[in-house]
Order: structure tokens, then C-alpha cells, then sequence
């Protein structure tokens, strides 16, 4: 309900287009393409295929979003160097002195205090090199494949990029740090090398860069907050500053509790599947280990979504708003490995938010977001006594299954013997 339509009714194509189509014609292709035999999350089966193919397509949009935010923010800065050029020529006899639009009020005051309590510039240089300082000699206590000179490297390409990330978050609204942690996955994986943990090390360092090059554009954003509510940056950064503190130590315990509460964490056929985490690993395999662990013809359509992913992005762009129906490439890709159940969830709460746009379209708009949150916060604050329930080993009094004609078959003539 809090999507736009677009979004869901991407899901639901992209997971029509793998599981309804893709997966069954692949699996008939068994002991040709693949093996016969193969456990299912074995990635030299069909789940390679799911696995890499829905990595392409997110790489390939994740690609063309990066240039093309990378582009604006070039464009973005050219334009401001020239615009400041121009302002300090001074005017000559024959021309009319350069006026610039009149600041009202408002803005003169939000500028004046928000610039009152500006943050030195020492202080961000200083900690900065003593968070790297820190991170250089603990990391690599703690993942010992991850080497001091690969955290080197990061924390000094880290600032460009993340700068990158800000600018171009402000202009289009689109942070990119996912792309540049997969920018560090496969760099510093295949620097280290298959036989020197090159997998560990890819995805420690995905980490890092994306808590270095996130941060920068989610602070600049509530330094915009900070600007429109006439709140002092220096609190702003206090309180960034107390949330992550709180957050050492909230967030180990509330994985500890799903750890403990749920025994198939993790895995593709729990409640919580993390699906992004399969992703990533074998984004690292890849980078280290190269195409050739790859199934049959696997590589030839990673290439074909690869390519599909820039096209549809183009014609889009292309198009501007006629293009309003066209799928975006990475809400389709998250079906093709997590499946299209949470697809249909989603485009059932867009149909229950179009029907109420049709018959009262102001209240729609005015509540949606409401009842919205609402289920959000009723479904994320159940998993607290599911989680002690879980710990304290009660389980569920029905259990409630969908299975096909001929396993409910089978299962009725079982239960008449």
C-alpha cells in the first residue's frame, strides 16, 4: 500500500516470468543443462540459475542507475562551479548588474542557524582517520582474510564514493550504496584470491564500504531535516551519534533473539529466508572464482537479463512519464530467487488501496499511509511473542498447508489407510 502500483505489479511479472515459466522449462532440461540428483540448494543446479540470473539483473540495473546518477552528479557540479564563475565577473558599464532571485526571510533565517553551529572541518577529518585508524587493526583480527592494506584502500577510495553517493542521493533520491559494496565484493575478492579467503574478505569489505558510503548520504539527508526544522546540525550529529551507540548494542540482541527463536534462519524455506544474503555470497563466489562453476547456458542468460535490465532502464528514461508502465528491472529480479509469494501480498495491498482510490480517493490518499503503518508495526511487533514462544519451545496448536491436486491425493489416500 505504501508502494506505487508499479513497484508491485513488478514483482508479481518478474516472479509470472521465473517461477511460473523460466524454472519449469529449466528443470525439464535436467541431466542436459544440469546434473540429475543435485540437492536444491545446490548452486551447480537449478539454483544457480535462480541464484545468478536475478544477480544479473540486479547488477545490470544497479549499473545503469550508478552512471546515471554518477552523470548527474557531474552534471550537477559543472553546472555550480560555472554558475559561481559567472557570479564573481564584475558588471561592466553596458550591462545590468547581475540580480539573483530574493532570499526571503525564511530561507535567510534557516541558513543563518543552521550555519551557526557548523561542524569544524577538523573534527570530520579527525575522525574519520581515527575510525580508520580503528578499523585497520581490528578488522583484520576479526576476519583474518580481510588484510590491513585492503582496509587501506577502502578507507581512501571510500570519501570519493561517498561523496558520489551524497550528491547524487540529493539530486535523484536513489542511494546507491548496495552498488558500491558490490564495487568493494568484487575488487577486493579477486585481489585476494580464491586460496586466501577471497569470498570472506569480498564480503567484509562490502560491509565496510556500504556503513562508510550509506552514512554519508542518510547525514546529509537529516542535515536537510535539521535545515527545514531550524534544528542545530550539531545536535543532529549528537543524536546520529547516540542512535549508533544504542544501536552496538539493540541490534546484536534482537539477532541474538531470532537466532535463538527460529532454527532454520536463514534458510530459503524459513519464515525469514534472507534472501540478499544468499545474493552476496555468491556475488563473491563469482568475483573470485570466475564463470566456470556456472551450470549449462547459465552464463548466456545471466548476459540476456544483463542486457535486458539496461534496455528496459533506457526505454524508460526514454520515454519520461509515458513511460509510467513500464517494469523497473530490480523489483522483478527479487522474485526470481525468493519466490512470488510476497509478490501477491503486495499486489493485494495494492488492489485493496485502488479500490479505495475509486470509491473515496482523498481519504485513500490521506489514510493509506496510515493503515499502511499500521500493518507494518502489527505484523513487526508479533514476531515478540512469536520469538519467546519459539524460545520457550511452544508450538503452534494448527498447522495450515497448500499442496498440489496430486500430493493432496496422496495424502488423502494415506490418511484413508
Amino acid at each position: 500500500m505504501i508502494c506505487p502500483h508499479i513497484i508491485n505489479i513488478s514483482l508479481l511479472l518478474g516472479g509470472i516470468l521465473s517461477w511460473g515459466l523460466m524454472w519449469p522449462l529449466i528443470e525439464n532440461k535436467m541431466g542436459d543443462w544440469y546434473p540429475p540428483g543435485l540437492d536444491e540448494n545446490n548452486m551447480h543446479g537449478l539454483e544457480g540459475y535462480k541464484v545468478f540470473i536475478a544477480i544479473s539483473m540486479i547488477l545490470g540495473d544497479g549499473l545503469y542507475n550508478f552512471f546515471k546518477t554518477l552523470g548527474h552528479t557531474i552534471t550537477g557540479l559543472y553546472q555550480q562551479i560555472r554558475d559561481r564563475r559567472q557570479e564573481n565577473v564584475l558588471p561592466v558599464a553596458d550591462q545590468n548588474s547581475p540580480s539573483g532571485p530574493q532570499q526571503s526571510f525564511d530561507f535567510q533565517r534557516r541558513t543563518q542557524l543552521f550555519l551557526k553551529d557548523q561542524i569544524p572541518t577538523w573534527f570530520a577529518v579527525a575522525g574519520y582517520v581515527s575510525i580508520a585508524i580503528v578499523s585497520v587493526i581490528t578488522l583484520p583480527h576479526i576476519f583474518h582474510q580481510l588484510k590491513w592494506y585492503y582496509m587501506l584502500v577502502i578507507y581512501l577510495l571510500a570519501p570519493t564514493l561517498a561523496f558520489c553517493n551524497a550528491y547524487g542521493c540529493g539530486l535523484t533520491d536513489w542511494s546507491l550504496a548496495s552498488n558500491y559494496g558490490k564495487l568493494a565484493i568484487f575488487t577486493i575478492g579477486a585481489w585476494a584470491g580464491a586460496s586466501h579467503g577471497g569470498v570472506l574478505a569480498g564480503l567484509a569489505a562490502c560491509g565496510v564500504m556500504m556503513n562508510v558510503v550509506s552514512t554519508a548520504s542518510d547525514l546529509t539527508q537529516d542535515f536537510k531535516t535539521g535545515y527545514l526544522t531550524l534544528a542545530s546540525p550539531r545536535s543532529m550529529f549528537v543524536s546520529q551519534i547516540i542512535g549508533t551507540a544504542m544501536g552496538c548494542v539493540i541490534s546484536p540482541c534482537v539477532f541474538w533473539v531470532f537466532y535463538k527463536a527460529f532454527d532454520d534462519l536463514g534458510t530459503p524455506k524459513s519464515e525469514y529466508p534472507t534472501p540478499y544474503a544468499i545474493l552476496y555470497r555468491n556475488m563473491a563466489i563469482l568475483g573470485v572464482e570466475g564463470f566456470s562453476s556456472l551450470p549449462k547456458n547459465c552464463l548466456l542468460l545471466c548476459y540476456v537479463f544483463f542486457g535486458s535490465a539496461i534496455l528496459i532502464n533506457l526505454i524508460k528514461d526514454l520515454m519520461g512519464q509515458r513511460g509510467w508502465f513500464i517494469p523497473f528491472p530490480m523489483a522483478m529480479a527479487i522474485p526470481f530467487y525468493l519466490g512470488p509469494y510476497f509478490a501477491i501480498d503486495m499486489c493485494v495491498g495494492s488492489l485493496i488501496l485502488f479500490i479505495w482510490q475509486k470509491v473515496n480517493k482523498a481519504k485513500a490518499d490521506a489514510f493509506g499511509p496510515a493503515v499502511a503503518s499500521g500493518l507494518i508495526c502489527g505484523d513487526g511487533i508479533w514476531t515478540i511473542p512469536a520469538s519467546i514462544l519459539a524460545l520457550a519451545g511452544i508450538k503452534p496448536p494448527i498447522c495450515m498447508k497448500f499442496l498440489s491436486r496430486a500430493t493432496n491425493k496422496r495424502v488423502d489416500n494415506l490418511l484413508g489407510s
